[in-house]
C-alpha cells in the first residue's frame, strides 16, 4: 500500500520532503501551504538586505547543487528563486495547495484526519484523511512583538521586519529599530542610508564577525558548471570548515578563543568611538546567542544620523519611544526586529494524538521529539526542523535532508506493520542524551536567546556535530518505534 501523506508547509523542509517522495515514485502526497506562494521564511522576509549567513553552495539541497548562484552569500530573492527552480524541476508544484491553512490534525487510531481552511471559496473548514502527516512549519515564521506598554498607542507607522511595509517610504523619516539580532543587522544599514534619523534600541549586544561576501564572476560560474567535481569540493570545504572550526567554538573547544578574538578585532577595526564600542561589546561567551555575520552593521551604527540606545524601553508613546532615563525619542516609524516565537513549535496547528492527547499540552514545559522528528503518543506524525535540530554553525538544509531520509526509511515499516510511534523509553533515553550533550555547550552561559524557553531550557538547538546527527538518523528505525 502506498501511504497517503500530508505535508504541512512549502518551505525548504516541506519541498525537500515532496521532492524526495517524487524521486522515490511516491505521488500520494499533498502539500498544504497557508500562503499564496512557496518559500516559507524566505517568502516572508523581504526586508531590505535580507539574505543568508550560510554560503549559497551549502545552503542548498545536495541533490540539486545549482551552478547559477551569483554570490557567496545569497540574498533573499536568489534563495526564493532557487526554491522555485527546484519545485518546477522536480514537478512538485502541482501537488501544493496554496492559500490553504491546516488548523488541526487528529489521529483516529489508524491515520490522521487533517482539518484545513482554504482562504478562497468557501469559508467552511474541510477535513481529509491521511496515513501520515509531515509537519514542516518551521521555527522562524511567527513574528514576535515585544510586550511593551503603550505599543498600540503609537501614532506613526509600525511593523515587524518579517512583515515589511514596502509601501512606507523611509526616506527622510525618523525611524526607531527595536532589536539588534541577525535580521536587524541586515536591514539597519540600508535603513540608515535613507532615514533622516535612526535610533537603534539594543537590549543585549551581539558578537559580530565579518561576512566575506563576494560575487561569483561569470568565469567562476562557468567553472562550477563545467568542471567535474569542483562544486562538490567547494561545498565540502565549506561544510568541513563549519564542522571543524565553528562547531568547536560552541562546544567550548579550541576555536572558542579564536572566535572571540576575531569578533573583537572586527569591532575595534570598525568602531573607533570607545563609548559606542563599549555599548556593542557583549558580556557573555560568543555563540551563547546566534553570532551575527555581517560587515555592514557596525559601519551603519557609526553614521552621524544613527544613535544606539541601551537604556531600557519603558513604554511606547504616541510620539515615540520612552526609555528608563525619562527621555522620549521622537520617531514617526518603528521597525520591530524582535525575532520570532521560535519555541512555539507547530503553532498554530492543534495536534491530537492517540486517545486524543494534546501535543500542545504534552509540550507545555518545552517541545521535545526523538531526533527532533517523532513524538511518543503521536503515531505516523513526523517533524521537519523540529525541536533541537536548529544549528548555530552550519546549514539547516543538511539537517533537513537527514530528517527526510529518516522518514523515508520509516515509510516501509508503517505500510507493512501498521501505525508506528516512537517508544516512550526511546524518548526518555534521547532526552537524557540531549541533556548530557547540552552541558558542554555555550548556550547555557547566561544570555537570553531565541534558542530557549522562558524557563531557560534550550529546545531549538542541536548540541552536537552534524556528522553525529547524520549517523543517528541513518540508523534502521525499527527498534526505536512500536507498531500497531
Amino acid at each position: 500500500m502506498t501511504p497517503r501523506i500530508a505535508i504541512i508547509g512549502a518551505g525548504f523542509g516541506g519541498l525537500c520532503m515532496a521532492i524526495r517522495l517524487e524521486r522515490a515514485g511516491i505521488t500520494s502526497y499533498t502539500v498544504f501551504e497557508q500562503a499564496s506562494g512557496l518559500g516559507g521564511t524566505w517568502r516572508d522576509n523581504t526586508y531590505p538586505g535580507a539574505g543568508c549567513d550560510i554560503p549559497s553552495h551549502l545552503y542548498s539541497y545536495s541533490f540539486e547543487k545549482y551552478t547559477s548562484w551569483t554570490r557567496r552569500y545569497p540574498g533573499q530573492p536568489e534563495i526564493l528563486g532557487y526554491l522555485a527552480h527546484c519545485t518546477d524541476k522536480y514537478d512538485v508544484r502541482r501537488k501544493i495547495r496554496f492559500d490553504t491553512a491546516v488548523t488541526a490534525a487528529a489521529f483516529d487510531g489508524t491515520g490522521w484526519r487533517v482539518t484545513f481552511r482554504p482562504s478562497t471559496g468557501t469559508a467552511e473548514p474541510r477535513v481529509e484523511e491521511f496515513d501520515v502527516v509531515v509537519a514542516a512549519v518551521g521555527q522562524l515564521n511567527r513574528p514576535h512583538l515585544p510586550d511593551i506598554p503603550g505599543r498600540s498607542t503609537f501614532d506613526g507607522v509600525a511593523f515587524h521586519s518579517a512583515r515589511w511595509n514596502h509601501g512606507h517610504d523611509l526616506t527622510g523619516r525618523r525611524v526607531a529599530v527595536i532589536g539588534t539580532g541577525s535580521s536587524a543587522a541586515q536591514f539597519i544599514p540600508p535603513v540608515a542610508e535613507r532615514a533622516a534619523r535612526l535610533t537603534v534600541f539594543q537590549r543585549t549586544p551581539n558578537w559580530v564577525i565579518p561576512k566575506p561576501d563576494a560575487e561569483f564572476s561569470p568565469r567562476t560560474q562557468r567553472a562550477f558548471h563545467f568542471v567535474p567535481g569542483l562544486q562538490r569540493l567547494y561545498r565540502e570545504w565549506i561544510y568541513r570548515y563549519a564542522e571543524g572550526t565553528l562547531y568547536p567554538a560552541l562546544a567550548g573547544g579550541w576555536s572558542a578563543d579564536l572566535l572571540r578574538k576575531r569578533a573583537l578585532g572586527h569591532l575595534h577595526a570598525q568602531v573607533r568611538d570607545p563609548a559606542l564600542r563599549a555599548k556593542l561589546t557583549p558580556d557573555y561567551p560568543p555563540g551563547c546567542k546566534r553570532v551575527v555575520i555581517d560587515s555592514r552593521f557596525y559601519p551603519a551604527l557609526t553614521r552621524p544620523n544613527v544613535e544606539v540606545v541601551t537604556d531600557k524601553i519603558t513604554r511606547i508613546a504616541p510620539g515615540g519611544v520612552e526609555t528608563s532615563d525619562g527621555r522620549l525619542h521622537e520617531v514617526d516609524t518603528i521597525v520591530y526586529g524582535t525575532g520570532f516565537r521560535s519555541t512555539e513549535f507547530l503553532a498554530p496547528v492543534d495536534f491530537a494524538g492517540r486517545d486524543g492527547r494534546s501535543l500542545r499540552e504534552q509540550w507545555r514545559e518545552g517541545a521535545e521529539a526523538y531526533l527532533g522528528i517523532a513524538v511518543p503518543g503521536f503515531p505516523n506524525l513526523f517533524l521537519l526542523y523540529g525541536p533541537n535540530t536548529n544549528l548555530g554553525h552550519n546549514s539547516i538544509v543538511y539537517m533537513l535532508e537527514c530528517q527526510v531520509e529518516h522518514i523515508m526509511r520509516c515509510l516501509p515499516y508503517l505500510t507493512s506493520r501498521g501505525p508506528m510511534e516512537v517508544r516512550a523509553e526511546t524518548m526518555a533515553a534521547w532526552r537524557a542524551q540531549l541533556a548530557r550533550a547540552m552541558d558542554g555547550m555555550v548556550w547555557g552561559e547566561g544570555c537570553q536567546s531565541w534558542y530557549k524557553t522562558a524557563t531557560g531550557r534550550v529546545t531549538n538547538n542541536w548540541p552536537g556535530p552534524t556528522t553525529l546527527y547524520r549517523r543517528l538518523t541513518a540508523r534502521p528505525p525499527g527498534g526505536a518505534y512500536k507498531f500497531g
